[in-house]
């Protein structure tokens, strides 16, 4: 897209250079990042158009749009131009695009494989600054029904209640699950309190007839999985 005179508002351009009407005559796959932006932000505020405040939004940080994951909904109401109903908008549209990119993977995913399991939450859990607990739930034949994050944790210690745990699991009518979390230190090696609660779960869950498949540790791009080492 050519750079926009200082001096035009988005109504003085031409159709062919204005974001929403070159997607009809186009399509959204001929449109900038920033030019998808501003269909969203849809108007500007005094002196700027919503093309320019979408060009500042993708300078920042990784200057595109994974910006968007990592703006704060409160960073981005900071921004000027950007007020609460912009920004909720804009992190709504970083949410669903992230459903998406995952609800595609996780038809590759093989359960039954601690790397393959490992290897679709690594991005996601390797860099939390907290340790977060979660639990990937499956049906019959390891049909995948969804994950819940459980607990968000201090920077070294996460708090899971198997309680908790098994409310959703027999909510989702799961048949087993799997339990992850992060090692912020990156190393994924298991704490004994990470034994102790794997133990438990196993218990809690041979009695409800919803197994335990498995309890894989994040660490920074490498895993611990307990079922690999024989202890599930």
């Amino acid at each position: 897209m050519k750079n926009i005179p200082k001096h035009l508002t988005m109504k003085e351009l031409p159709d062919s250079e204005k974001p929403y009407e070159k997607c009809i005559e186009y399509g959204p796959e001929y449109l900038s990042d920033a030019e998808l932006l501003a269909v969203f932000i849809r108007t500007g505020m005094k002196g700027t158009t919503s093309m320019e405040l979408a060009v500042r939004l993708l300078s920042q940080g990784n200057k595109n749009l994974l910006n968007l994951y990592d703006y704060s909904l409160q960073s981005l109401m900071q921004v000027p131009g950007i007020g609460k109903a912009k920004a909720v908008q804009l992190k709504c549209i970083a949410e669903i695009s992230r459903r998406i990119a995952k609800a595609v993977r996780i038809k590759e995913v093989s359960f039954d494989n601690p790397s393959s399991v490992a290897d679709f939450y690594m991005e996601k859990l390797r860099h939390e600054k907290q340790e977060c607990f979660t639990a990937c739930l499956l049906g019959s034949k390891g049909r995948y029904l969804g994950d819940k994050v459980l607990t968000i944790g201090s920077v070294n210690a996460s708090i899971v209640s198997p309680r908790d745990l098994f409310i959703q699991a027999l909510q989702a009518q799961a048949a087993s699950i799997i339990i992850l979390h992060n090692h912020p230190s990156g190393e994924p090696q298991p704490s004994r309190e990470d034994m102790k609660v794997t133990k438990c779960i196993a218990e809690c869950g041979k009695m409800l007839q919803i197994y335990l498949d498995d309890h894989i540790i994040i660490g920074d791009n490498k895993y611990y999985s307990f079922r690999e080492k024989g202890l599930l």
